[in-house]
């Protein structure tokens, strides 16, 4: 990472946060992105001289073309960011059921579009999935299948887009902002639901997402490929 530059939409908490701190530590610049100003201001106070950032809705087509606007030249993007709701597939309504196409990855999908012009002719971009997707549970009908439409845009824009280079993560259960802060007893159950079904008997951590990230983006004869740092979880 050293000199290079890398954007984050999704990069002022939790796994983007953490990638950004990697990359800064390791001699390179990042040009993060969040929709909470104020949590955006404080990343940037973490990070340093060698960060700057731009506020962004991954949602909001105008505000991804703004976002992109103020960025400089680009050798790596990862897209973390996303908002999204889950639910047994008879108990969600419409709406609820579309939000992860509508925001994680249809998000992906135009920051990608708008970050082409900025990104390397030798770059990579490393998209958001989840293990959801490949080891289906019981109350993510919609959210599973949108991260298997997310591995499988990976897998196109590689070939279409090459020489740059295009790969997805797919975390597991990740103890990680995101589940911090929502209500101790829904957290409590979630890790220990998970940590019986994975082989390795616990959830993951950011900074094992972290590295996959970054072995993505460093790797040149990596593409089209899909991580899954989930512990070996099984359903």
């Amino acid at each position: 990472m050293k000199d290079k530059t890398v954007a984050i939409v999704g990069g002022s908490s939790g796994i983007g946060l953490g990638v950004a701190k990697q990359v800064v530590a390791a001699g390179g610049r990042v040009f993060i992105g969040g929709r909470d100003a104020q949590r955006l201001e404080r990343a940037l106070a973490q990070l340093g001289p060698a960060a700057d950032g731009h506020s962004v809705d991954s949602a909001d087509d105008a505000s991804v073309a703004a976002f992109f606007a103020a960025a400089p030249a680009i050798d790596h993007l990862f897209t973390p960011g996303a908002s999204y709701a889950l639910g047994r597939f008879m108990e969600l309504d419409e709406a609820t059921a579309r939000s992860p196409m509508d925001h994680k990855f249809w998000g992906q999908y135009r920051v990608v579009r708008h970050a082409l012009p900025k990104l390397d002719a030798q770059g990579s971009v490393v998209l958001m999935a989840g293990a959801l997707g490949a080891r289906v549970g019981l109350t993510g009908a919609a959210y599973a299948a949108c991260n298997c439409a997310i591995e499988g845009l990976g897998r196109a824009l590689a070939r279409e887009l090459a020489p740059r280079r295009f790969n997805t993560v797919s975390p597991g259960t990740i103890d990680s902002e995101l589940w911090r802060e929502r209500p101790a007893a829904l957290r409590e159950a979630a890790f220990e639901s998970f940590a019986q079904g994975a082989p390795l008997g616990r959830v993951g951590t950011v900074e094992e997402v972290v590295d996959a990230v970054l072995f993505l983006m460093g790797n040149r004869f990596m593409t089209g490929s899909t991580l899954y740092v989930d512990g070996g979880y099984v359903t």
